[in-house]
């Protein structure tokens, strides 16, 4: 049973209960008066009770809620940036392996030509 449905259920139970005393009640209009107040009283009191209660309950799961997405948010991040690390890695050294080949292209290249035309890069 939801919390609106719990409430409106304590209103409509307390309604009925002081329509009912008034019909049954023995005594004089001043201490029925007296006793619908009491019983006004504790129903708002207990309908109080409860909304505190609702409401720090609520409060409490928003801040559980937040502190798992940030621990997800955190977990996420730091394996992507994990990723981005070896991604940089593999890159560095497939970049060290083309320059040792173009050196080495170059070389050849040298060793074969007789110097007239200027060196190129090879990519």
């Amino acid at each position: 049973m939801s919390t609106g449905n719990t409430l409106l259920a304590l209103i409509t139970g307390a309604a009925i209960g002081a329509g009912v005393g008034l019909l049954y009640a023995p005594d004089s209009g001043e201490k029925t008066r007296g006793k619908l107040k009491k019983d006004a009283q504790k129903a708002q009191d207990n309908l109080n009770k409860r909304y505190q209660e609702t409401s720090s309950n609520l409060s409490e799961k928003a801040k559980k809620a937040r502190m798992d997405f940030e621990q997800r948010l955190e977990e996420t991040l730091s394996t992507a940036s994990h990723k981005a690390d070896d991604i940089l890695a593999a890159m560095e050294t497939k970049l060290e392996e083309l320059r040792k080949q173009n050196a080495k292209l170059q070389k050849d290249k040298t060793g074969k030509s007789s110097g007239s035309s200027p060196d190129k890069a090879v990519v």
